[in-house]
């Protein structure tokens, strides 16, 4: 009996999602969406929009209660957990529109999450000296350490830089989990093309994340499992060249991505 119990914890997924179902009054926004993540891997999660991803993530981090459904984290059933005590077991999302506290200059705004129980006691009981902390969590997705970048105010940072600082938010927090709500939206080719190397390299670090992206190409490039919502039902999943091939898939969403 014990080798099978202990060979049964190790299958179970780091993260698993079954018939999670949430309804706004009569749009059915996320329809029985199942599926499974394992650690270490980039899942992206695309569809048209108004397809449900969103409300998908605010289900899964605590933000919307579902319907019906359920939510488990490392075996741990999360359903419907606040989302602070969501972010304390491991979980950071970073939003699709940034809401930087302005006022504030941009390692500042790192301060809230590297003041969090999760963070002190991951450390021991100490938190360290968190200006220093946050400067290097910036440099880590591209701020420039030597200029005076990271001490502007987050006010006047491009909306590159915020989507950055959105990023290192969710780092600061040293969470196992990252849920990323269209972390490419406004941004250039260039930037864009910036931001791959930071999640390539987070994922070396055997960090695992959830992607929501319209960008595909790039999505593509880092992914390893794809997932396609239409009208809040999971139409498809898989690796993304066999997603790209679904006929659902392009008569839903990827028509004129494949044209």
């Amino acid at each position: 009996m014990k080798v099978g119990t202990t060979r049964n914890r190790e299958e179970v997924p780091f993260l698993k999602v079954t018939n999670l179902t949430k309804q706004f009054g009569g749009v059915r926004a996320v329809d029985t969406v199942s599926f499974d993540l394992n650690k270490g891997e980039i899942l992206g999660v695309i569809g048209p929009n108004g397809s449900g991803k969103t409300t998908l993530v605010n289900l899964i981090t605590g933000f919307v209660k579902p319907d019906a459904g359920k939510v488990f984290y490392q075996g741990k059933d999360i359903t419907g957990m606040m989302p602070h005590r969501i972010a304390d077991l491991g979980i950071a999302r970073a939003f699709q529109m940034v809401k930087p506290f302005y006022q504030l200059p941009a390692f500042k705004n790192l301060i809230i999450p590297l003041f969090s129980p999760r963070v002190k006691r991951l450390a021991g009981g100490k938190y360290g000296d968190r200006d220093a902390i946050a400067i290097d969590l910036l440099e880590e997705v591209g701020f420039e350490r030597d200029s005076f970048v990271p001490f502007k105010m987050a006010s006047v940072l491009p909306h590159g830089y915020l989507k950055r600082m959105e990023l290192a938010l969710c780092l600061a927090l040293r969470p196992e989990l990252i849920i990323l709500d269209e972390l490419f939206s406004g941004l250039s080719m260039a930037e864009v093309a910036s931001m791959l190397p930071i999640i390539e390299k987070l994922m070396s670090e055997n960090l695992t994340i959830i992607m929501i992206e319209h960008r595909l190409r790039e999505l593509f490039r880092i992914s390893n499992r794809v997932i396609v919502l239409n009208y809040g039902k999971k139409i498809a999943e898989g690796l993304p060249k066999e997603v790209m091939e679904s006929e659902e898939v392009k008569k839903a969403y990827l028509g004129s991505e494949t044209e």
